[in-house]
């Protein structure tokens, strides 16, 4: 059995027409590894080449799996729900329905494209850190409020106004100038601003 420090380099030729590698007829010196396991390695290489080369622009393979539209449906109407109860001044049970949406986005396979869960996670974070302002529950709001800006840092801008408030409210005064200023700084004054 080969150590796995070991590295053994094979006779290797490739075609320059076709691509193909294939093992070098030239070699005299006995190989480690029986001529057959390798030919048949170099088989399905080449086997693979050919099927990548044969895809339509731009020549590669489509991702594993599309985005299930059922779980993104389902986040939505969590959030919507959520956004009703909490217009009809229910924060409890609107931090509720923000949690169960905030697992759903979580529990995202990952194959699906991250950009996807961060928008996602980073709009739910923000609107259950509203809901437990609202409620007074000024740690928990920060808590959701830096996740939040972790999950989308730009434009993001009530997430930075969020925590810097719920700082505010827990009188730690310097690190809410801190987290005001980075959001600022992330954000643009402009921005900020509007």
């Amino acid at each position: 059995m080969a150590s796995i420090d070991l590295f053994t380099q094979y006779p290797l030729h490739l075609d320059p027409t076709s691509k193909a590698i294939s093992l070098s007829n030239t070699t005299t010196t006995p190989l480690p590894t029986p001529t057959s396991t390798i030919t048949t390695e170099l088989t399905h290489l080449n086997a693979l080449h050919r099927s990548l080369i044969s895809l339509d622009p731009p020549n590669i393979p489509p991702p594993p799996l599309p985005i299930n539209p059922k779980r993104s449906a389902q986040i939505t109407k969590l959030r919507d729900s959520a956004n009703t109860a909490y217009r009809k001044s229910n924060h409890a049970e609107a931090a509720r329905l923000y949690t169960y949406a905030i697992d759903m986005a979580l529990g995202r396979p990952g194959w699906e494209p991250v950009t996807l869960a961060r928008d996602e996670l980073a709009g739910l974070y923000a609107n259950r850190a509203q809901a437990w302002m609202s409620q007074r529950a000024w740690p928990e709001g920060l808590v959701d409020a830096r996740c939040s800006v972790e999950s989308k840092p730009v434009a993001n801008v009530k997430a930075w106004w969020r925590g810097g408030r719920c700082l505010v409210e827990m009188g730690r005064w310097e690190e809410a100038k801190g987290f005001a200023e980075k959001g600022l700084e992330i954000e643009g004054r402009k921005e900020a601003a509007m």
